[in-house]
């Protein structure tokens, strides 16, 4: 059985699918403070609490048979870190301490770790590769990189086997499944960008438009929801099948957007035009994150399967029907 920590929410919702697909066996915690109770697949057992909780762990951890874990939840959002560095440390650092201390005293010795680009900090335009310096430049990427450090500490003494996966920017959705990005407030480009194009919001903000990219707006590296999943299971089934595990893989295509080739694809899938409100840079906001996924099309054979289009046609789906029966 795999425990999936955050299997309401948007990515790990799509990996619990993905999982039963595949034939494990489910357990999802989750507070529901930002996931769905819908989003959860009703062929997995779903327990809600919080993954801070010792007590509920333990629950858990006697209950089933639980034998690797993949951890979704956190905090996730790099201005919401900035403003409220306390909650992102609690959320992230101190709750992921309490999962790994449960699982060590279960003998549960194999995770899989929701990480991000964001422990690069400001980075080069060439695509950035595991080996790159960590200097994070936010509360985020700093709690993430914490996390990735005590698996590494953990494993040495512990026996602790891991897979530390570091996403790049997330889109799109299994819409077919009944699934999608859900949240509120949306902070994501891509559902924001349609949103506006549906008429919900009134119109599209940038945050700046002076850094040193191409046409002023940063420039980030997309991966559909369903790629980012494929990884995860391909991860898990390394760590079920090989003893002594400890790596870490970026997420990414190798290919970078701007904020303004973004707005520009979303208008060309929709055939509608989007109003532009400009705004400052956000703090925290580095002008170019794009990964090297060459490691893991090596050594795990994995390899992204839809383009950018893809995922704005699937966000877009998503948006202007399985979404709406969702809104309270």
């Amino acid at each position: 059985m795999i425990l999936v920590t955050g299997g309401a929410g948007y990515i790990g919702s799509h990996a619990v699918k993905s999982l039963l697909q595949q034939g494990f066996r489910v357990v999802v915690l989750d507070n529901l403070s930002t996931g769905h109770r819908w989003a959860v697949d009703k062929n997995a057992v779903f327990i809600e609490g919080d993954v801070g909780d010792a007590a509920i762990l333990h629950s858990v951890f006697t209950q089933y048979p639980v034998k690797a874990v993949m951890h979704f939840a956190a905090s996730c959002l790099v201005g919401e870190s900035v403003r409220e560095p306390l909650q992102y440390y609690e959320n992230n650092v101190v709750c992921s301490f309490t999962l790994l201390k449960a699982m060590l005293q279960h003998h549960v010795r194999k995770i899989i770790l929701s990480s991000t680009c964001a422990v690069y900090g400001i980075a080069k335009k060439e695509g950035l590769v595991e080996s790159s310096q960590l200097a994070p430049i936010n509360p985020y990427g700093h709690s993430k990189r914490m996390i990735e450090q005590m698996l590494a500490d953990f494993s040495g003494t512990y026996g602790l086997q891991y897979v530390i996966l570091r996403y790049f920017n997330v889109a799109g959705a299994a819409w077919l499944e009944g699934i999608g990005e859900v949240h509120d407030p949306e902070t994501h480009l891509i559902p924001n960008v349609l949103l506006h194009l549906l008429g919900g919001k009134e119109h599209v903000t940038v945050f700046g438009n002076d850094f040193d990219t191409s046409d002023g707006t940063c420039v980030r590296d997309y991966i559909h929801v369903l790629d980012l999943i494929e990884a995860h299971v391909l991860s898990l089934k390394l760590l079920l099948e090989h003893e002594n595990v400890a790596k870490i893989y970026n997420l990414g295509t190798n290919t970078g957007y701007s904020v303004q080739q973004i707005i520009e694809a979303c208008e060309r899938i929709t055939h509608k035009k989007a109003k532009i409100v400009l705004q400052g840079r956000r703090l925290g906001d580095p002008a170019w994150l794009v990964a090297s996924a060459e490691k893991i099309r090596q050594e795990l054979g994995w390899r992204p399967k839809y383009s950018l289009e893809d995922m704005i046609a699937s966000a877009w789906e998503w948006h202007s029907n399985g979404a709406r029966k969702h809104k309270n």
